[in-house]
């Protein structure tokens, strides 16, 4: 607990030194407008021993137009794979490449609609119990290539650097089992790296709140809302802003013969 609270306190501290240089920055610094969205994600992880799984994830995001807010056209489509290797109930990590396609979403531009993004990804998750609710720490790092959407745009390299804090708390139960209602509160930090990045290192902090149900022991639902905000990669000192639907399915089959059960580790997003 104790440790959790010191890397709760870390953010903090991240999110107070942004504030800081953005007051002495002053009238420079600006903000875009909210950009409204929506993500529908789903999560698979199957297990094949009992030490490894597979990641398996698909994300659907959506993005706002002049006529229709949140959902108004396509964005992203990620998929997102890895094999995962669990050590103990307490600690996982998982290695493994991410294609992302990135849709146009400028409705006057004549660029191109569509360019791939290419990811290796490696995690780091930690769980640490408290009472009834579970705290969790994910470390992830990502290697990733962008391009922008002109016909002469070259792919350019940069790492991302993502710290997440959650907790999962039960409503109607004193554990995460089968037909529990539960919240949970997220914060995630990212920042970024690279030749292309001279001041624009934190890419985006994410606040997210969901409500969550666990059907089965394979299968659980959530719904949440998130905002987030971070620097604009071409000029620090304009930030990004936006209000996100999101919308989880998480499933976990299990290709070994034992009984069912719910995965003594979070392990699903």
């Amino acid at each position: 607990m104790i440790n959790a609270l010191k890397k709760f306190a870390l953010i903090a501290l991240m999110i107070c030194v942004v504030s800081l240089a953005a007051q002495e920055s002053g009238s420079n610094l600006k903000f875009k407008d909210l950009t409204t969205k929506t993500w529908i994600n789903t999560y698979g992880n199957f297990r094949i021993s009992n030490r490894l799984f597979w990641v398996a994830q698909t994300h659907f995001r959506f993005q706002e137009t002049e006529k229709m807010p949140y959902v108004g056209q396509i964005a992203q489509v990620y998929n997102r794979h890895a094999i995962g290797y669990i050590h103990s109930k307490k600690f996982n990590i998982s290695l493994g490449g991410v294609l992302r396609l990135n849709f146009n979403t400028d409705e006057s531009s004549t660029d191109k609609n569509l360019v791939p993004e290419w990811r290796i990804w490696h995690q780091y998750m930690f769980a640490v119990p408290f009472s009834s609710t579970m705290f969790y720490h994910r470390l992830r790092i990502e290697h990733r290539w962008t391009r922008g959407f002109a016909e002469d745009s070259k792919y350019i390299f940069r790492n991302r650097w993502r710290y997440m804090f959650k907790a999962k708390v039960p409503l109607n139960s004193h554990k995460i089992k089968e037909k529990t209602l539960y919240v949970s509160p997220e914060i995630e930090l990212i920042m970024q790296s690279g030749k292309a990045v001279v001041g624009s290192l934190m890419e985006d902090l994410r606040i997210h709140g969901s409500v969550g149900y666990v059907i089965s022991p394979r299968l659980t639902v959530a719904t949440g809302l998130m905002y987030s905000f971070g620097q604009t990669l071409n000029d620090p000192s304009v930030f990004k802003q936006s209000l996100t639907a999101r919308f989880h399915v998480y499933f976990s089959p299990d290709f070994r013969k034992v009984k069912d059960k719910l995965p003594a580790i979070h392990m699903d997003d």
